[in-house]
């Protein structure tokens, strides 16, 4: 276990502000709210990934946190889900209404999986067993997931801190604090950590946000690390306010992040795949709308991707 400090008090982890978030006997409640509904499943075809033509980085959604960044470097995932439910043994759990939007087929060689934290719909062991068998990648994740990691049959597992940098990748990547949890089951609430990454592959600098609500924090990431090219910021999964507001943004509070970060592009993730709260499947990219519209910040600026839609970032040259 790591030594005690300001968010790990020798048996659990706390957030950067102090905030817990809503007790797991508060869950009950949050379910029973009434729900807008979401298709039972959307067809699209997918997609495969653009090339790198002399870009520093080639950033793809795949779909909720999922992005395939390939860089001249290596070829990385960040929270990699491919299976049908977030959930138990992949049979409770919300039903994803799109499939994948690159076929893991179609991915290309991946050498480094970045694991923001344990919940199922970031942390999927059958993914992961999946990507151990196929390409024996390194992953690189906060502390307390390396026994859940191997358990999938990866055996080359970094865990860092918040603020630590990577020993083991092909250009600097650096663990970033989150506001969030962790929890796999009831008993073992923030027995892990979590958090984001920031990485700085020659010519681009990309934040992988992780998830997380919205907090300071986003300030001292700016202070600390730098300027951001890139960044992948959630924006679903919110309501209702009085239970998500401690773990979850909104689309206004990730407006918020953007600004605080003063990345030059933003591009929204953690939406229209599983269908875990309230909110309709559309509501993140209108309150976005909504929210840019209040300040003033172009389009160009916070976005989305479509699914499978590829972004070139910087150059590499």
């Amino acid at each position: 276990m790591p030594r005690e400090s300001d968010h790990f008090d020798g048996r659990r982890f706390v957030n950067p502000t102090g905030e817990a978030g809503q007790p797991f006997s508060a869950v009950p409640r949050m379910l029973l709210q009434r729900r807008t509904p979401w298709p039972a499943r959307i067809d699209e075809p997918p997609q495969r990934p653009a090339q790198l033509d002399g870009a520093a980085a080639v950033v793809t959604f795949i779909g909720h946190a999922t992005f395939l960044i390939q860089t001249p470097a290596a070829n990385l995932l960040t929270d990699p889900m491919y299976s049908t439910r977030a959930g138990p043994l992949n049979v409770l759990g919300p039903r994803r209404v799109r499939r994948p939007a690159v076929r893991f087929e179609d991915l290309p060689p991946i050498s480094m999986v970045l694991l923001s934290h344990n919940h199922y719909d970031h942390c999927d062991v059958r993914t992961l067993r999946t990507l151990a068998r196929r390409f024996d990648p390194i992953v690189v994740t906060p502390i307390g997931n390396a026994p859940l990691v191997r358990s999938a049959g990866l055996r080359r597992v970094e865990e860092l801190d918040w603020w630590e940098s990577s020993n083991v990748a092909a250009f600097p990547i650096t663990l970033t604090p989150a506001q969030h949890f962790s929890a796999r089951t009831p008993v073992d609430r923030n027995r892990a950590l979590w958090g984001g990454f920031m990485l700085a592959p020659p010519g681009a600098r990309i934040l992988f946000a992780g998830d997380t609500a919205y907090a300071p924090l986003f300030r001292e990431i700016r202070q600390r690390l730098g300027s951001v090219d890139l960044a992948l910021l959630p924006i679903g999964a919110y309501e209702p306010r009085w239970f998500m507001r401690s773990i979850h943004m909104n689309p206004a509070e990730a407006l918020q992040a953007h600004l605080d970060l003063e990345a030059t592009r933003s591009v929204g993730m953690h939406f229209g795949t599983f269908p875990m709260t309230i909110e309709g499947i559309d509501d993140p990219l209108r309150a976005l709308d909504e929210a840019r519209a209040a300040r003033n910040v172009p389009a160009s600026r916070f976005t989305t991707l479509g699914f499978g839609e590829s972004l070139h970032v910087g150059s590499s040259t």
